[in-house]
């Protein structure tokens, strides 16, 4: 007679245990045990809690491959769902098997285990049952989690309708929900309470829309409402705002922006033109070409505008980037005047308007919309669908996906979906939102999302003051250095890789799902070396936690005054000069209930509710050997010394630049 102990740990959630009969059958190389009823004097499998009992067998099993766990009715009670954290086993000899399971069990069902230690599929080349378990487990995947088409162009998605519908694995905690539902309410009935958020008049005065949120203020939104109207702020923001990827080194002056020196010579230094400036690389530009053509919609009855600008900017001797040229439209000639810092007050602020507006566009529906959300649900889904939970990226990633397909789900629904709240408050609505969108995959290449490459194309490797590059390089280099030591465990040699059909499948679906099987995008669709392998999991990691972070986080502070930040225009773009009054620029900018619908979204977007998992914190222990554990030590460690050196580098900053923080980045694109 053999006797094994197994400890059966659950999950601490509100309501994460069970009061249904949870029995296991233990699975080894010489045999499997009896189904064994795990049932003690007292409460089993209360929230929190690690169960021991003592399961006896025939016969030595053999080393434990594999666990059963079944759950079946209890008694008269109905049935409730259990979030089983992990299962171990002591054998005769005290050898620990370890049974991650980190996931909720719902339903009457049983649940087959792998023992934790993370293996490729080479790895189970001659044992057919877990062979048989893995392509098991990836086919009930397949068939729980499939893509559907939302919009023509975009990257498919899941095929779920409301977060209703998704697995309880999926969905948000109940901690979270309802942090994220308080956050919400108190916040409409505010606006409610004022009279602001059904008022379709213009703002009488700038100074009013200090009235919307009164009580939700941060030091970040009380400095951006003193500092907006400064050119140096308006560049500041291309650098370390919601938006710091849009900005791009200018080698020649685009002959559809017919800038001269002439034009600009008085806010450049002395005894300098704008070519030796060219040449000494101080010239940048913002372009907005992919707006043209996108459609508007109304909103409160009015017709909404959108322009395709080109700003240039200018890196001054003291480290400032300023605006020196704006020209509303891609097409030069009598009706697109170039506006310059020396016009008059109001052409000049009503032409920085137009490109803060038109980059709150390619923000929100691109560089934030697609570029994290919506990539980062289909890396999840590839994630789950393709990779067994053995395999060591699936364990890498994970804690990468937590959340994404809730918030996404909710998004289509509420949010960015016909009728959501973008729909309402933002010049695009959602038909001309889909069409940005689309346009944007299009033309979304690899090199985009790798931040090195990303840095290199558009010039600005070298430029001073910008801390989103600075944490973010730190960032990517700590996580590649993560993701090499993890690949470096299971992937000896290159071949390794270009064998490991699971991995393959994987990138491939990212591949023909995400990026709808588009060659020139540059993305892989397979991957043959270790050093394409690291690249490409680095990028991952990156773009659903710290590319999320960089252009979410600080989207109230940099939007609450509304000023900076206006999400819709009213009337089109001025083809003359010294036409712009203080009450033509009111009559221009969104009206008060268009402008609260905005901050509300932005509110609700910048903070992050409850149940939060910072960067690198891991607490379900997918992997169970040394080796990654030790890597994921190290990691830590270099994001708490990240940290340190942030935090310095703020202390002497009039604004700080907190938002690539480690403690404040979420592992996931959750919110």
């Amino acid at each position: 007679m053999a006797t094994y102990r197994v400890r059966v740990a659950t999950g601490n959630f509100l309501c994460g245990g069970t009061m249904d009969s949870i029995a296991v059958t233990l699975v080894g190389t010489q045999g499997e045990s009896p189904k064994f009823l795990l049932d003690r004097c007292g409460k089993d499998f209360s929230p929190g809690a690690v169960d021991e009992y003592v399961v006896q067998s025939e016969q030595e099993l053999g080393p434990i491959l594999l666990v059963r766990l079944h759950k079946e009715r209890y008694s008269i009670f109905p049935q409730t769902s259990w979030n089983c954290s992990f299962v171990e086993v002591a054998g005769p000899q005290e050898e620990i098997y370890r049974f991650p399971c980190y996931q909720w069990i719902v339903g009457y069902n049983t649940l087959e285990l792998r023992e934790g230690a993370a293996k490729t599929i080479r790895k189970d080349a001659d044992n057919q049952l877990l062979l048989r378990h893995r392509k098991e487990e990836l086919r009930a995947k397949q068939q729980a989690y499939r893509y559907k088409e939302f919009q023509p162009g975009w990257p498919k998605c899941l095929d779920v309708d409301t977060v209703d519908n998704l697995h309880p694995n999926d969905q948000y905690s109940r901690t979270k929900t309802s942090t994220l539902e308080f956050s919400v309410v108190p916040s409409e009935v505010e606006l409610k309470l004022k009279g602001l958020l059904d008022c379709k008049k213009s703002w009488s005065k700038l100074d009013d829309v200090r009235r919307a949120f009164w009580f939700y203020r941060s030091p970040a939104s009380e400095y951006v409402s003193m500092h907006w109207d400064e050119d140096a702020f308006f560049g500041y923001q291309y650098l370390n705002g919601v938006n710091p990827i849009i900005i791009q080194k200018c080698t020649e002056i685009p002959a559809k922006f017919p800038v001269t020196h002439e034009m600009v010579a008085e806010f450049l230094e002395k005894h300098t033109t704008l070519d030796k400036e060219l040449t000494k690389g101080n010239l940048f530009l913002i372009d907005c070409q992919i707006l043209e053509g996108t459609p508007t919609t109304k909103l409160n009855g009015h017709h909404q505008h959108i322009a395709a600008p080109l700003c240039l900017l200018y890196l001054n001797p003291q480290g400032e980037i300023v605006p020196i040229a704006i020209q509303l439209t891609q097409q030069p000639g009598p009706d697109s005047p170039i506006f310059l810092p020396s016009d008059s007050k109001w052409d000049w602020a009503l032409a920085k308007f137009w490109v803060r507006n038109s980059t709150f566009h390619i923000h929100e529906v691109l560089t934030h919309l697609l570029y994290t959300h919506l990539l980062a649900e289909v890396f999840t889904l590839a994630t789950i669908r393709q990779l067994p939970m053995c395999h060591p990226l699936y364990k890498l990633l994970i804690p990468h996906t937590r959340y994404t397909l809730h918030i996404n789900v909710l998004g289509r629904v509420r949010l960015f979906g016909p009728g959501g709240l973008i729909d309402e408050a933002t010049a695009t609505g959602f038909h001309g939102l889909s069409h940005l969108l689309a346009k944007g995959l299009s033309s979304l290449t690899y090199s985009t999302l790798c931040l090195p490459d990303d840095l290199r194309d558009r010039g600005v490797e070298s430029l001073p003051n910008y801390h989103y590059k600075e944490d973010g390089m730190k960032l990517w280099d700590a996580i590649h250095s993560f993701v090499s030591g993890i690949v470096g465990l299971y992937y000896p040699e290159d071949i390794s890789v270009r064998e490991d059909s699971e991995l393959q499948a994987w990138v491939a679906e990212i591949f023909d799902k995400g990026l709808l099987g588009r060659e020139s995008s540059g993305f892989p669709s397979h991957l043959e070396t270790i050093t394409e392998l690291t690249k490409y999991l680095t990028m991952v990691i990156f773009t659903g936690s710290i590319r999320h972070a960089s252009v979410n986080n600080g989207q109230f502070d940099f939007g609450a005054w509304m000023p900076n930040y206006p999400s819709s225009m009213r009337k089109p773009p001025p083809k003359t000069k010294d036409s712009a009054t203080f009450g033509s620029i009111l009559e221009t900018l969104p009206d008060v209930s268009t402008t609260c619908r905005s901050l509300l979204i932005l509110w609700l977007l910048s903070k992050e509710p409850g149940d939060r998992r910072p960067l690198g914190c891991y607490p379900a222990e997918h992997f169970t050997e040394e080796g990654p554990k030790q890597i994921i030590a190290t990691f830590q460690n270099r994001l708490a010394q990240i940290s340190k050196e942030i935090e310095e580098r703020n202390r002497h900053l009039p604004l700080p630049y907190n938002y690539l923080n480690p403690p404040e980045i979420e592992n996931s694109t959750s919110i």
